[in-house]
């Protein structure tokens, strides 16, 4: 197998596993409304250096980085790892282009996934954890820096359809270990949202687990309960992202914690009323019985 053919067959593996993994982690099946942006942003930056004379490295970083920033202002991400997906979708994009250019595919891959995942995922923890914006500032150009670095390092490696294999594997069992790493942090404020009342008891070990979530968790409406996950999910989130925050940002988000309390609860109420109605016939017959 030539390594264009194989590149190309790598990068549409890349985002079917890319697609996947971002259903585990946020059960959104709809990756590409969120990746239009990231996307779209993608090919510009793919046209940019597909007319530069070459795709140098440090071209790429800084590429990258600044259409990272662009889709920041979409406010797609809702956390570090979500970024990083969605700046891998931006180098997958690029990637596409620059493969135009016949030479290096597989190399254009890795170096292109490597910048877009960290510049992804550098410029969204600036967004989400940093208020002041000459931090911002300067984290934003630290990512481009490491995006820099890490476009450089497929160059060390002589076999490139292995480093742009590695590459592509990494990002998404990258996600799924953030996942897992998150499960007892999601677990304790889940609890803590129990114990005020806002869920079932039954109910946080159903959410907070990375596997458990993705059955029906007992609800008659599978649909139903993965909405309920995301937004117990989103919860959770919240109530991190609003530590340390100064009190006008921490009290907009406790306005949306509410908003969302009052959405479960009111789904909650739905479904056990749905199951209800379900049993409801066999109880009748057998009291007639």
């Amino acid at each position: 197998m030539s390594d264009p053919v194989y590149a190309i067959l790598l990068l549409l593996a890349f985002l079917a596993v890319l697609a996947v993994v971002r259903f585990f982690k946020t059960l959104d099946p709809e990756l590409w409304l969120a990746a239009a942006t990231p996307v779209l942003a993608g090919v510009v930056s793919g046209l940019f250096l597909r007319f530069l004379p070459a795709a140098h490295p440090a071209a790429i970083g800084i590429v990258l980085t600044i259409a990272a920033l662009y889709v920041r202002l979409t406010g797609e991400e809702s956390e570090p790892i979500d970024g990083m997906l969605l700046g891998a979708c931006s180098g997958a994009a690029a990637t596409a282009v620059l493969m135009t250019r016949g030479e290096h595919e597989c190399r254009i891959i890795a170096e292109c996934l490597a910048a877009g995942a960290i510049t992804g995922y550098g410029v969204t923890f600036a967004s989400l954890h940093v208020t002041d914006k000459l931090r911002q500032l300067v984290i934003d150009v630290v990512t481009a820096v490491i995006a820099i670095a890490a476009a450089f390092v497929p160059r060390f490696f002589p076999d490139e359809r292995l480093t742009a294999t590695v590459v592509a594997a990494i990002i998404p069992l990258i996600t799924v270990i953030a996942a897992f790493k998150q499960w007892p942090d999601v677990r304790a404020e889940l609890s803590h949202e129990a114990s005020l009342g806002f869920i079932a008891d039954a109910d946080v070990r159903r959410t907070a687990n990375p596997l458990l979530r993705l059955g029906g968790g007992g609800w008659a409406d599978r649909k139903a309960h993965r909405e309920f996950v995301r937004l117990a999910n989103k919860i959770a989130l919240r109530k991190r992202q609003q530590r340390n925050r100064p009190e006008e940002i921490a009290r907009l988000y406790q306005l949306e914690i509410i908003k969302i309390r009052m959405q479960i609860q009111e789904m909650s109420r739905i479904d056990r009323a749905v199951l209800a109605d379900q049993q409801m016939p066999s109880d009748t017959i057998a009291h007639g019985q």
